[in-house]
Formats: structure tokens, C-alpha cells, sequence
């Protein structure tokens, strides 16, 4: 008996009519990132293990205990892609196009992390990425946060929060890592086990813990926003004022300190309370010392990543914007003669309405038995070609959905007999009805 092969743990198919979801997401995505002046950047899933552990630092959880890492036959250690900042700061240092330049960029596909599997977490998963280098000021912070709720609005999703921290600059940090290490220090037993192994080496990651009790001793640390130097102050004031001009609401958290050693100043995420304890989904902020710190000349940076599987899961829990995988013309013909001729004028409406989903019938059958099948497809419309119809040089369209999208009852006659010459405008009204644009 053959093996039965499985995908590995983590690893997941995406199959239609999900698929469609998925499509739907990137074509809105990609007219969002486009009309703000985002340009696309393709990067490699490979790069080298010391990229990664130099951006997000030895003592992040990625690098501690999610890559996916392995030595090639030179004996190069490699690692499967976690994010994509350190690939987009690398890529900018080799071809030279962030030195003392604006540059606005997005990237889309699969990253990599050894987490435990659950709903909308999974060991490859794939992000949607935004990045503006080279602007210091609290107004591009303020456009790739308008920029990300422009596209959660264009995607139907509601009743999302966003939730806003500064980290400040280096000394910000530091001082506030000495406070909040003597405050746990005094309650080191009760932490969670993680937890204490963060305290001495990288406190401010405690701040994150998912454990109750550790939560409780939280709540009372010493907070952040406490310990801002004037500069940062001065930036999470504008950044707070810009989102109030746009209408955006967004409340202060200040224990947000996202999973990376890069960040700086802002962070921000989007949360729902629709998706149990996955409730972030697209989170982001400032890393005004990355580019330095993998070898560039100082830079000032700020970018986000959004989960694609969290959103599709959100879409599809919210029922947000309506999307549809099915065909919208079946074309059906009876005879060899009409067989060719269908395949003809197939190849021309497709070449007269480029955005046409159009099925044609293969295999033969009876007129019903082809019916059923485009019935079952879930087309709107039926195209019939017969004998008669090649004669005349018509084809009969014929309506498979009622207008609130059930189906149509009853044969109602063969159809509406169009000249092959009008088909691609009758085709292109019928349909004009139901068009929606992301």
C-alpha cells in the first residue's frame, strides 16, 4: 500500500473557492499600496542567518526559538525569510537605492516561523508589507497608518482598534529597562517561566506575555510613555495629532512593544476581538536605526505587516467584501459544428471583455446535462449554440441566477437570441449590473 502523504505540520493548502478571497485581497491591496506611491519590491526567501540576527537581535523569540535555519553545502547558514524588513533594508544597501533617498515600497508573499500551529498562525504563513525609507517626520507615520486603514476599510472590515505606543529613542529605553527590570525583579517568582528568562536580557518583552498572572504584575509596571525624551514626546504628539485630522480613532496602549529589537518610536497595531487570542492583525511602527545598524548610513524608516491568513479569517467572520470565484458565462453547444464554432467565439468575447470568466463546456453531453453543469458552476449566464444557432449566426443567452442571487426557477424558453456580433455587449450589460471594483 503507497504512503499517504500529508502537508507538514504548519503548512497549509489554500484551495478554491478560498483562493478567490485571496486573489480579491491582493488585487485591493495593490491598488491601495499603488495609489499612495508605494512601489512593489520582490525579495528572495532565503537569506543569510546573520541578517536576521543582527536586525532583530539574539534575544528576540524569532531568533531564540521560530527560524527556520540550515547549512547549506558550502556550509553557509541560511534561514527561511521570518519578515521581510531585514531582506528590504539588505536589498536597499546592495543596489543602493535608500542612500539618502525617499523611497516608499510594499512586498507581499510567504514568511517562516516554527510557532505553534492554531487559527490563522501557521508555520508558513504570508504577509502583506509596507515600508517608507527616508522621511523622519511624524507625517509618513501618519500616511502608512492611513494607508492601512484605507485598505482594512477597502476590504469590509469594521469594529477594528487601533492601539498606539512610543518606545522613544535608545536612552528612552534604557531608562525605562532599569525601571521595569527593578520593578519585576520584585515579583521574579511569580513570572511565568519565559518571563523569567526575559527579565535579565531583554525585559521589555515580558511587556508581551499572554500569561494571566504575569499580565496582572504587568498592569502595574512602570509604563513607558513615563520615560520619553522631548524629541520622541514632540513625535508621538504628531503622530497623535495627524491621526485626529483624518478621523482616525486610535487609543494609547502603552505596554505595545511588538516582538522586534529594531523598533523605535511609534508602534501601532489594528486588534479584533473576533478572532479569539490572535487578535492582532496588522501591526508595525518606526526603526530609525536599522539601516545603520546593517551597515548604511543613518536612515529613518517606518513600515507594517499584516497577516494575510488573519485577515481572510476576519474577512470571512465579518462576511466582509462580497467576493465571487465562480464563472459568469457557461458557454454550452450541441453538435461538432457547433463545438468549433463555441471555442471561436469563447476565444473572441475573451479577447473583447479581457475581465470576463467565461467556462466552456468540454466533455459533450445533452442540453440538460450541460445546464447542470453550468448551473452547478454557479454561473449567471448560460450561452447555447446549436445547429440552428450556427445557421443564423446567433447565440441564445439564457439567465441561470434571479437578481437577489437565488436560482432561477423554470426554463422560462431556451434563452435570448443574440447575433454573434452583439455578444460581447450584450454580455458586457448583462453583467454591468453586477460589477464591484475593490
Amino acid at each position: 500500500m503507497a504512503n499517504k502523504f500529508q502537508s507538514l505540520r504548519g503548512f497549509n493548502d489554500v484551495l478554491p473557492p478560498d483562493t478567490a478571497v485571496w486573489q480579491r485581497l491582493h488585487a485591493c491591496a495593490r491598488d491601495v499600496f499603488t495609489a499612495y506611491g508605494y512601489r512593489e519590491i520582490i525579495l528572495p526567501l532565503l537569506e543569510s542567518t546573520e541578517l536576521f540576527k543582527r536586525s532583530m537581535g539574539e534575544t528576540s523569540d524569532v531568533v531564540e526559538k521560530e527560524m527556520f535555519s540550515f547549512q547549506d553545502r558550502e556550509g553557509d547558514s541560511l534561514t527561511l525569510r521570518p519578515e521581510f524588513t531585514a531582506g528590504m533594508v539588505r536589498a536597499g544597501l546592495e543596489h543602493g537605492f535608500l542612500h539618502h533617498q525617499q523611497q516608499r515600497l510594499w512586498s507581499a508573499g510567504p514568511v517562516f516561523r516554527h510557532e505553534r500551529p492554531q487559527a490563522g498562525r501557521y508555520r508558513q504563513f504570508h504577509q502583506l508589507n509596507v515600508e517608507a525609507y527616508g522621511l523622519a517626520g511624524p507625517d509618513i507615520d501618519v500616511e502608512v497608518i492611513a494607508l492601512s486603514a484605507r485598505l482594512l476599510k477597502r476590504l469590509g472590515l469594521q469594529g477594528l482598534t487601533l492601539e498606539l505606543n512610543s518606545l522613544g529613542e535608545a536612552s528612552t529605553r534604557n531608562a525605562y529597562r532599569a525601571a521595569l527590570t527593578a520593578y519585576l525583579e520584585k515579583h521574579e517568582s511569580s513570572l511565568d517561566e519565559d518571563s523569567r528568562r526575559r527579565l535579565h536580557r531583554n525585559p521589555l518583552r515580558v511587556l508581551d506575555s499572554k500569561v494571566p498572572r504575569t499580565q496582572e504584575i504587568v498592569r502595574a509596571a512602570p509604563q513607558l510613555p513615563e520615560y520619553l525624551d522631548a524629541e520622541s514626546r514632540a513625535h508621538f504628539d504628531g503622530v497623535q495629532q495627524g491621526l485626529s485630522d483624518l478621523g482616525i480613532a486610535y487609543t494609547v496602549n502603552p505596554f505595545i512593544v511588538r516582538g522586534l529589537d529594531y523598533y523605535t518610536k511609534s508602534v501601532f497595531e489594528w486588534t479584533t476581538d473576533q478572532l479569539g487570542a490572535q487578535g492582532t492583525v496588522l501591526a508595525g511602527g518606526r526603526y530609525d536605526s536599522l539601516v545603520e545598524q546593517l551597515g548604511g548610513s543613518k536612515t529613518p524608516a517606518v513600515g507594517w505587516a499584516a497577516g494575510v491568513e488573519r485577515l481572510v479569517l476576519l474577512m470571512q467572520a465579518l462576511h466582509a467584501m462580497p467576493f465571487e470565484s465562480n464563472p459568469q458565462v457557461y458557454f454550452c453547444s450541441l453538435g461538432e459544428t457547433a463545438e468549433r464554432q463555441a471555442r471561436t467565439l469563447a476565444e473572441s468575447l475573451r479577447d473583447a471583455l479581457p475581465q470576463l470568466h467565461l467556462v466552456l463546456n468540454a466533455g459533450g453531453g445533452s442540453l440538460k446535462a450541460q445546464l447542470g453543469r453550468a448551473d452547478k458552476s454557479g454561473a449567471r449566464f448560460a450561452l447555447i449554440l446549436g445547429d440552428a444557432e450556427v445557421t443564423r449566426q446567433t447565440v441564445l443567452v439564457k439567465s441561470l441566477r434571479l437578481e437577489d442571487g437565488g436560482r432561477e426557477s423554470g426554463d422560462r424558453g431556451r434563452g435570448m437570441e443574440t447575433a454573434w456580433t452583439e455578444l460581447p455587449a450584450r454580455i458586457a450589460a448583462l453583467l454591468s449590473s453586477s460589477e464591484d471594483h475593490c
